[in-house]
C-alpha cells in the first residue's frame, strides 16, 4: 500500500483530476480531497466520492486553519499538495487584499504549522505561469518575475516564502508552475468548458480581442502525472515549469473547439474588447522537469476536445443552466 495524500483545493477540477490520477496510478493507502466548498455536483465531481480509498472534507484554508490541521494530524498524509487559491487574475484588481489574504497569509500560517509536523514528507504548491507575465520566449523557472496582476503577485509572495523557508529551515517542498490547464468537470467560465457549451447551446461564445492571446494548455490529468511524478522523484527545494511546447493561441483554441463540436468557427463565436491586463503570451521552457524526472504532456487537443465535447453531451442537461460568470468569494 502507497501513500496517504491531501489535495488543498481539492473541490475544483485540477484537485479532482489529481486525485483521480493518484487513485488510479499511485495505489494510495487514502487520497483526501479538502475545499472550501461541499462538493458540487456530478457534473464537476465526476462521482470521484464513490471511489475506495477517496474521501473529501469541507474546511476553508483561511478561516477554518484549526479545524484542518486537526484533520491533518488524524491523518498525516506523507505528501500535500496545494491547488487551493483565490484564482482568476482578471478580476484580481478588485478586492486585492482577498488574494493575499489565501495566496500569501493563509500558506504561510499553514506552512508554518506544518514545519512542526514530522509526518509530513513533502509539500507540493501548484504556481503558476502568470507570475513570468507575458513573454516573448519560452521562460525557464530562473526567469525574472514580472508578474501583471494582484493575482500574479500573490501567487509570487508565497512561492518566494517557500524557497527561503527551504533553504535555510529545510521545509520539504516543491513547485510546480503549470500552464493554463483545462479538464471534464471544470467551471463554465473557463473558455473551454464555457465554449463546448455555447456550441452545444447555440449560443455565442465572447472572443475577447479577438482570442490573439496566446497561452500554453495542457489537461489536467497531465497536470496530475506530474504531481505524482514530483512527489516520488524529484529534488526537494526544485521548482519546476510544466506545460506544452508551444503556445496556442485563444482563437485556435475555439477554432479547435468548434471542430470537435461539429459546428463553423463563426457561429460558435464574436469578437469583443479584449479584458484588463491581458497578457499577450504564456510561454513555458519545461525541459527541466523532462530532464529531472522524465515528465512532458501527453494528452493533445484532439483527445482532450473530444473528452470536453463527450464531457458537456453527458451533463447537458445540468450544465445549460449553470451559471458562466465568476463570482469572488472569500
Amino acid at each position: 500500500m502507497g501513500k496517504r495524500y491531501a489535495i488543498l483545493g481539492g473541490g475544483g477540477s485540477f484537485g479532482i483530476h489529481s486525485a483521480l490520477y493518484l487513485l488510479d496510478h499511485a495505489d494510495p493507502e487514502l487520497v483526501m480531497g479538502i475545499g472550501r466548498n461541499l462538493m458540487r455536483p456530478e457534473p464537476f465531481s465526476l462521482n470521484i466520492e464513490k471511489r475506495p480509498r477517496y474521501e473529501y472534507h469541507a474546511y476553508h484554508v483561511t478561516y477554518e486553519l484549526d479545524l484542518l490541521l486537526e484533520l491533518l494530524d488524524r491523518k498525516k498524509p506523507q505528501v500535500i499538495v496545494n491547488f487551493a487559491a483565490q484564482g482568476e487574475g482578471a478580476v484580481s484588481w478588485k478586492h486585492s487584499w482577498r488574494f493575499f489574504e489565501t495566496n500569501s497569509m493563509a500558506l504561510a500560517r499553514l506552512s508554518e504549522e506544518l514545519m512542526k509536523r514530522d509526518w509530513l514528507e513533502r509539500f507540493i504548491q501548484i504556481g503558476t505561469s502568470e507570475m513570468y507575465g507575458s513573454v516573448e520566449h519560452a521562460t525557464t523557472e530562473e526567469e525574472p518575475i514580472k508578474p501583471s496582476s494582484p493575482y500574479a503577485a500573490s501567487k509570487v509572495a508565497f512561492d518566494m516564502y517557500l524557497l527561503s523557508v527551504h533553504k535555510f529551515l529545510k521545509f520539504p517542498m516543491n513547485i510546480i508552475r503549470p500552464s493554463n490547464a483545462y479538464c471534464p468537470g471544470q467551471l463554465l467560465h473557463r473558455v473551454i468548458p464555457k465554449a463546448v457549451i455555447c456550441g452545444l447551446k447555440g449560443e455565442k461564445l465572447p472572443l475577447h480581442g479577438g482570442g490573439r492571446a496566446e497561452k500554453s494548455y495542457i489537461h489536467a490529468r497531465d497536470l496530475g502525472r506530474a504531481i505524482h511524478m514530483v512527489s516520488e522523484k524529484a529534488p526537494l527545494g526544485k521548482v519546476y515549469n510544466a506545460g506544452p511546447a508551444l503556445p496556442t493561441s485563444i482563437r485556435e483554441v475555439v477554432e479547435r473547439t468548434a471542430k470537435a463540436l461539429g459546428v463553423p468557427f463563426d457561429q460558435l463565436c464574436e469578437v469583443t474588447g479584449d479584458r484588463l491586463g491581458q497578457d499577450s503570451r504564456y510561454w513555458l521552457d519545461s525541459s527541466a522537469i523532462k530532464r529531472d524526472i522524465g515528465w512532458e504532456p501527453q494528452i493533445g487537443w484532439d483527445e482532450g476536445l473530444a473528452e470536453m465535447v463527450a464531457w458537456g453531451r453527458k451533463y447537458f442537461d445540468e450544465l445549460k443552466t449553470w451559471p458562466t460568470g465568476y463570482t469572488l468569494r472569500a
